[in-house]
């Protein structure tokens, strides 16, 4: 392909080489002269592991070329990767001025140009960016149509310094964000040999995964770092801690906990984590992400109590009260807690849980039901129907197939469904219908 690259730092030079080296023909643009110089003169503008070799026989291939004027790459190629920087601003928020220049003069260079050009913003945005911002300023300026007289997508890189190059040959994925098949397809002529799972999924998707692994790379480093001073603390060796830690590939190193859906509760996970802060501040350890994960929790049980009230609905039915699907055990139960907000709300509620019977409770379980819903019996049904029956809206914290049966069968026009647990086949539910956070 004719590719031209827009933005020389790691990334956009890192590209150029490999796309050159593997045959395409590669126009790089940028406003730092100096680095057009460097690349003309087959030396690297960046200090990168294997950069000397690649630049030096990418331009000797006579496939490189490098120009500062936006119209002459755009005309002279098929597809862009955008690739300008996006550094924060002093309050944090991400400094777009660089990148919003450059979408103005794309759309201008573009008013000439009569085939469809394909422009492929790799720049770390903002979610919405490309669609709210970026690509209405291409219209404007080039008084086309996206979709028809060019195309906009968004491709996330994941490329490392100091390993972009081994990172570029063998990614984790590809991720493509597109609203129409053409630019996914010129992607996959482009990447689909790397070896690698190829992903289309919508432009705000695509911009809010390159955050999400970013932040996720940090968690994980914060994590293992506090882990590592708590160890410390105890006389405890750390890399043998996490090296532990990762051999679990069922629920550590694997997709387990990483799907949006309530709050945390049970026996373990909320006492463990107190015990945890507990031990490491009579060390004078600070933990501030161990700190800040029960308040977080408690925020999500925060936003689902919301979701309630803005209804104005005063009869509530609760499907599920335990802490999970399938057991029982009410203690640390969010679901307990929401039962007992609505309660001090003033609110009619009802419960049902096909595991819960009081009769059955023993110890611990039934002492956290008695101190948090004392009244718990007076509340409690015997069969999902006659809750739905006798409410206005349903809170849904099960997940199995004979409750979405009930909810099919049962919930009326009329009713509200606040789903806690990602209800599948949620489409085919006659009541007003209300994600948690989808």
């Amino acid at each position: 392909m004719d590719i031209s690259i827009f933005g020389l730092g790691y990334v956009g030079a890192v590209s150029l080489a490999c796309l050159a080296r593997d045959g395409h023909r590669v126009v790089g643009v940028d406003v730092d002269q100096a680095k057009l110089d460097l690349i003309a003169a087959g030396k690297t503008p960046v200090v990168e592991e294997g950069m000397v070799d690649l630049v030096a026989d990418a331009v000797a291939s006579g496939r490189v070329s490098v120009t500062r004027d936006t119209r002459e790459a755009v005309m002279n190629t098929e597809l862009s990767l955008i690739c300008v920087g996006t550094p924060s601003a002093p309050n944090g928020s991400q400094d777009q001025s660089a990148m919003l220049r450059l979408a103005a003069d794309l759309g201008t260079a573009m008013r000439d140009k009569a085939e469809p050009h394909f422009f492929v913003f790799r720049s770390t945005l903002v979610p919405g960016t490309v669609e709210d911002v970026l690509r209405p300023l291409i219209e404007s300026a080039s008084g086309k149509q996206e979709g028809s007289d060019f195309h906009v997508c968004f491709q996330p890189e994941f490329l490392r310094e100091g390993s972009s190059i081994r990172d570029y040959d063998k990614p984790p994925f590809t991720v493509v964000g597109a609203n129409a098949a053409a630019p996914a397809d010129k992607l996959r002529q482009l990447f689909a040999h790397l070896p690698c799972e190829f992903h289309v999924t919508s432009v705000r998707s695509a911009e809010m995964v390159k955050y999400c692994c970013n932040n996720f790379h940090a968690l994980k480093i914060t994590f293992a770092n506090e882990t590592a001073r708590v160890c410390e603390a105890m006389g405890v060796d750390p890399f043998e801690v996490m090296e532990l830690v990762c051999k679990d590939r069922q629920l550590n190193i694997s997709p387990a906990y990483l799907k949006p859906g309530f709050a945390f509760g049970g026996s373990c996970l909320p006492k463990d984590l107190r015990a945890t802060l507990h031990f490491a501040k009579m060390r004078d350890v600070d933990l501030p992400v161990h700190a800040h994960i029960l308040p977080s929790n408690r925020a999500h049980i925060d936003h689902a109590i919301a979701k309630v009230l803005e209804s104005g609905r005063r009869r509530i039915g609760m499907i599920g009260l335990s802490f999970k699907t399938g057991t029982d055990d009410l203690r640390e139960s969010p679901l307990v807690l929401l039962a007992e907000h609505f309660i001090g709300k003033g609110l009619d509620l009802l419960v049902y849980d096909p595991e819960v019977h009081l009769s059955n409770l023993l110890g611990a379980n039934r002492r956290f039901i008695e101190k948090h819903v004392p009244h718990i019996g007076t509340l409690l049904r015997r069969e999902m129907a006659d809750v739905i029956a006798e409410t206005d809206l349903l809170v849904v914290g099960l997940n199995d197939a004979r409750t979405l049966e009930a909810l099919r069968k049962h919930a009326r026009p009329d009713q509200v469904v606040v789903d806690l647990v990602g209800i599948a086949d949620r489409k085919d539910l006659r009541a007003e219908y209300v994600g948690l956070c989808w």
